[in-house]
């Protein structure tokens, strides 16, 4: 049967209902090029104006539950008593002098009432008014202010940034640091944006390189990024409307840049390459387009789906932080789909066969005087590395497995001991001006005044609030609620009670760390003291206690909502039942060394000196479940492309050994360049000088980098190896349900019968440039695919 024929046969395989969408969908995309190209154009430049300023719109925080008992606590602190919750501490240092000399006092006392007399600022205290040994350093050099700014948060930032240079600096025989929450915020802010346009400016010429290298053509290579800057920039549109109902964390940023240029040059790459191969074959502009949308087009479309299902999982948690990855994510993946589905197609349409102009390696070529012809009608040989690499994990199938398998177990394993905390100044570099205030109070005083555990009290009804006594309790059920929590163990001294009208709170000093583990188990015991009032716990302890039950409570229902969805996309591409299980178990072993680097390196301190950032112990709580979904999603993606390959092969010849080496040939090259690529792009965000942000990069690229060269290149094949034939089986009530349903790639391209060299096999492509597989010659002159 010719390749013509076949291809025939193939397409008429098909359910007969499919075939008018896609001729429908390349004449949308394809009827006016020009003008979808311009109209993209518009709508980039509209986005631009749209998502200026975002940043500025964007909050830092994020990490606490919204419904929790310690945000309720710590609001009701803030209305009612603003000066047990600072917000901000002005760090005096008296040089060489005592605080308590008569010029340090007096300009001491002169800066807080000049700090009590700016607008949108209330509850200020310092040592030189109320001397509590907390606001005086052990060594007698520096003092503090305290103070809380109103507002929420970028309310708050907006009045720092305001009054920050009124009292920064020297003031007579004293000079002046600023710190606390409200700074920690503000400079990381400011630093997150910093670091993120050099993150760019590091990416995009290497990106562009490697794009090169993988192409050839220049034209070809920047195909990707303008998908990409069309992903970016619209995603920050999108985000810039979202701030105007909810809040969006700043870190989410750097997921846009990371996922946008990740996925357009995954997408790109896959629909460029299969373009060139269906003009390699013959087929003119227009059908090479149309072929390329019904079998990419459909491959990118389904990976976009899998992706954002893993990110959209981070909906059902609480947490804003968590919410707001799932909001930029989501939209930059429809967007770079969107992108790489619509207007790469329009710009393949005018470009045609100059797709490979500016050929950089053409000369290359013409020395090496390689002749290449398609070669015979049907051969099932393929060579190539990724072919011969296959070939020895499928004879090896059991011994690849189990060590695969066991190395990636060792890897985790530093996760096992992971600590869970909340982020402070520590996570900016240690130059930072806020960080250093916090470390001068850590290292120098005696206790932080942000640092105890807090518990608020209020009656328990209107009538006990109009009833004699301090809202309804008198100073002896005060007294003996505090004498019952201070013979708590682990409780080193309680202040209070602190009353206003029917409130009152009592500040807990714990001993040890005041988010150590002593700490956390003491706000359970603090929460189960019977009182005659209503009580509220708070503090960085408590704040830690209700976000990690938050995401305990959200994670089998993100889990569970990832697996069922993924099961059911993997099986509607393959109709398999054991392949949709093997891709959910495979994937999330090849996220093992992410964790076990993250704890190995972020909390236990190695390699803190050469990556630059100050180990605090643990692991933000929210960070492992964000690397997760974003991780699984990506692991998804490089899973699709290959099992469709793997599956179209399968389809075509029923050769069970031969699909998974096929699959792995035309697939393995494209995967590691894309994942190369993208972990560039994850180690520029990785340079940043928050580490969160620098846990978040790096960690992501090591992921990537082990499933595309680890679980896709070993793993993978090996495993399918082992379930032989039965990797194919669905029971008759499935099948059927796939037939009329399933996904796939359509038609058997032409393309994938084009074998080259002088025995009619498929040649290994070299290099990274192995992403395109090989050349082919046709009629219009030599072509790289």
């Amino acid at each position: 049967m010719s390749e013509v024929n076949r291809s025939s046969a193939a397409r008429s395989s098909r359910p007969e209902q499919e075939k008018p969408a896609p001729g429908r969908w390349t004449r949308l995309v394809t009827a006016r090029p020009r003008l979808a190209l311009f109209a993209a154009l518009v709508v980039t430049v509209l986005a631009v104006f749209a998502g200026s300023g975002v940043a500025d719109r964007m909050g830092s925080g994020g990490w606490e539950d919204p419904g929790a008992e310690s945000t309720y606590a710590t609001e009701a602190l803030e209305r009612e008593f603003p000066e047990s919750q600072p917000n901000l501490l002005l760090l005096v240092d008296a040089g060489r002098q005592s605080v308590d000399s008569e010029a340090v006092a007096a300009e001491g006392r002169r800066l807080a009432e000049r700090l009590a007399a700016q607008g949108d600022v209330t509850g200020v205290g310092s040592y030189w008014q109320s001397p509590s040994p907390a606001l005086r350093s052990e060594d007698g050099r520096e003092a503090l202010i305290v103070a809380r700014i109103l507002g929420d948060e970028k309310a708050a930032a907006q009045t720092l940034e305001r009054i920050g240079d009124t009292f920064r600096g020297e003031h007579g025989p004293v000079e002046v640091s600023i710190g606390g929450p409200v700074a920690v915020g503000h400079e990381m802010t400011t630093i997150i944006q910093d670091d993120l346009v050099r993150a760019e400016l590091i990416a995009l010429p290497i990106t562009l390189l490697l794009l090169v290298l993988v192409f050839g053509s220049v034209i070809a290579a920047l195909l990707p990024l303008g998908v990409g800057i069309v992903a970016i920039l619209g995603t920050n549109a999108v985000l810039r409307g979202i701030t105007e109902f909810a809040d969006v964390s700043v870190f989410a940023q750097n997921l846009t840049t990371a996922l946008g240029l990740g996925l357009a040059i995954d997408y790109a790459l896959f629909i460029v390459r299969r373009f060139r191969e269906e003009l390699a074959t013959g087929a003119d502009v227009k059908d090479a387009v149309g072929t390329t949308l019904r079998t990419a087009g459909r491959t990118v479309l389904f990976s976009a789906l899998t992706v954002a299902v893993s990110l959209a999982a981070m909906l059902v948690f609480p947490q804003y932080f968590l919410r707001s990855f799932a909001y930029a994510g989501i939209a930059v993946v429809a967007l770079a789909a969107v992108a790489a589905l619509v207007l790469l197609p329009a710009a393949l349409m005018l470009l045609g066969h100059r797709i490979n102009s500016l050929d950089l390696r053409a000369a290359f070529r013409r020395r090496r005087g390689r002749v290449e012809r398609p070669g015979g009608e049907g051969s099932k040989a393929v060579r190539g590395g990724w072919a011969r690499l296959a070939d020895l994990v499928m004879r090896r199938a059991p011994l690849f497995a189990f060590t695969t398998v066991t190395a990636l177990v060792l890897l985790g394993l530093p996760f096992l001991g992971v600590k869970f905390g909340t982020p402070d100044d520590r996570q900016l570099p240690s130059s930072a001006e806020s960080h250093v205030v916090q470390q001068h109070i850590r290292d120098g005083f005696p206790g932080s005044p942000d640092g105890g555990i807090e518990i608020f009290a209020e009656a328990v009804d209107s009538e006990a609030a109009d009833s004699g006594g301090a809202g309804g309790v008198s100073a002896e059920q005060y007294a003996e609620y505090r004498d019952r929590v201070a013979a708590l163990p682990g409780v080193l001294r309680v202040d209070g009670p602190v009353t206003s009208g029917s409130a009152a709170y009592f500040t807990v000093q714990p001993e040890g760390e005041a988010v150590g583990d002593g700490a956390q188990g003491l706000v359970h015991e603090i929460r189960d003291v019977p009182a005659p009032f209503e009580t509220s716990v708070t503090g960085r302890a408590a704040v830690l206690e209700d976000s990690k039950a938050a995401i305990a409570g959200g994670l089998p229902l993100a889990l569970g909502f990832i697996a069922v969805v993924t099961l059911l996309l993997v099986f509607l591409l393959t109709g398999s039942v054991l392949i949709p299980l093997q891709a959910v178990l495979l994937n999330g072993l090849s996220l093992t060394a992410m964790f076990g680097a993250v704890v190995w390196v972020f909390q236990d301190g190695n390699l803190s000196g050469l990556l630059g950032f100050t180990p605090t112990g643990d692991i933000e709580t929210n960070l492992p479940v964000l690397m997760f979904c974003v991780a699984f999603g990506l692991s998804m993606d490089y899973g699709v492309f290959l099992l469709s390959r793997i599956k179209e092969e399968y389809d075509r010849t029923k050769d069970h050994e031969h699909a998974i080496r096929f699959g792995l040939q035309r697939t393995g090259g494209l995967i590691t360049a894309a994942a190369l690529i993208l972990a560039v792009v994850m180690v520029a965000i990785g340079t940043s000088r928050v580490t969160n942000t620098k846990m978040l990069g790096l960690g992501l690229a090591v992921a990537v980098l082990m499933d595309a060269m680890v679980v896709r290149g070993l793993l993978v094949p090996a495993v399918m190896k082992l379930t032989g034939a039965r990797t194919w089986w669905a029971p008759a009530p499935l099948r059927r349900f796939h037939d009329r349903f399933g996904l796939s790639e359509g038609e058997i391209p032409p393309s994938s019968l084009v074998a080259t060299g002088e025995e009619g096999e498929v040649t290994e492509p070299t290099g990274v440039a192995g992403a395109t597989e090989g050349t082919a010659e046709t009629g219009r002159g030599a072509v790289r695919t």
